[in-house]
């Protein structure tokens, strides 16, 4: 439907444009369903009583997915490449369901394991696993890798922005969203979240691939921002070292159909060159800066 959208807009709305008024898109509107993981959607108000749907909003920097079970397109096929690489590519992939009806096979195969595959990996209280890809052949565990899944969460609200969508009309100006970015979360939470995992990772003896990580393209050039551009690379898969692949959405589709998750780049470091360029990296700020902000912040002069 044609409609003036905003330049601060949400992209996607359970999968599909939102100015979307097809049968395929409207009925997932309907019933609260995730195009990705065929589950109810998880994002929602606070009480849980309007499901949102928001898969991708705009950012300074192009059209960035906001919810990681956007990534989950066709069969979960970012999970199926991380296999492909990590394990030998003939094997065979299956969710948990599908191997509890392949188990008596007994021949190797790849099995997922997370919250939309059987359950995720849990340690304690305060440490689960996004994913787990586990080799298996005779019913018997020979090697896993780890994955883990980000998005970015936004700051604020595009409550008047979706509102305006869901009750929609031909020729109508939508107003514009007024959503920003968490940027603060990539060095607050997702980066010492990578380390935390790789580290517990590459110390199991059913290790060898280390921890590989899914992430949008846009959100990674932040982690590039922080770490710097010039973080050593590696070529080797290895218990100590971090698979990064990155994802954007692809080109626009007509009504009814979703767009596709194309892969950008696949890179390699070690855990080590990870943590350090992380603590001391190009972009940390200096002490004089720390000095001047207290100064700053108490209203004296620097003498």
């Amino acid at each position: 439907m044609f409609v003036t959208r905003p330049k601060n807009d949400i992209v996607e709305i359970f999968g599909h444009a939102p100015n979307d008024t097809s049968l395929e898109c409207r009925s997932l509107w309907s019933a609260g369903v995730c195009p990705f993981t065929a589950l109810q959607c998880s994002k929602t108000n606070h009480d849980k009583s309007v499901i949102y749907g928001t898969c991708s909003v705009t950012t300074a920097f192009g059209d960035c997915i906001v919810c990681p079970n956007r990534l989950y397109a066709n069969s979960f096929n970012v999970l199926r490449n991380v296999a492909k690489d990590a394990f030998n590519e003939a094997l065979p992939f299956y969710t948990y369901q599908e191997y509890m009806k392949h188990k008596a096979d007994r021949g190797a195969c790849v099995v997922a394991l997370g919250m939309h595959s059987g359950h995720e990996v849990k340690l304690g209280q305060s440490c689960s696993m996004d994913w787990v890809l586990a080799g298996v052949e005779s019913s018997r565990l020979f090697a896993y890798a780890g994955i883990e899944v980000q998005s970015i969460d936004i700051t604020n609200n595009y409550r008047d922005n979706w509102y305006a969508y869901k009750n929609i009309k031909e020729g109508a100006a939508i107003p514009r969203s007024e959503h920003g970015m968490n940027w603060a979360n990539v060095h607050k939470r997702l980066i010492p979240q990578i380390f935390r995992k790789s580290l517990i990772y590459s110390r199991s003896q059913y290790v060898r691939t280390g921890l590989y990580f899914i992430v949008p393209e846009i959100v990674y050039r932040k982690f590039e921002g922080i770490l710097g551009l010039d973080m050593p690379r590696v070529s080797k898969k290895a218990p100590d070292v971090i698979t990064v692949h990155t994802y954007a959405l692809g080109e626009q589709v007509s009504e009814g159909c979703i767009r596709d998750i194309v892969p950008i780049r696949k890179e390699r470091f070690k855990r080590k060159d990870f943590s350090d360029r992380f603590l001391s990296g190009p972009n940390l700020p200096s002490p004089l800066d720390l000095d001047a902000a207290v100064i700053k912040a108490l209203g004296f002069t620097d003498e």
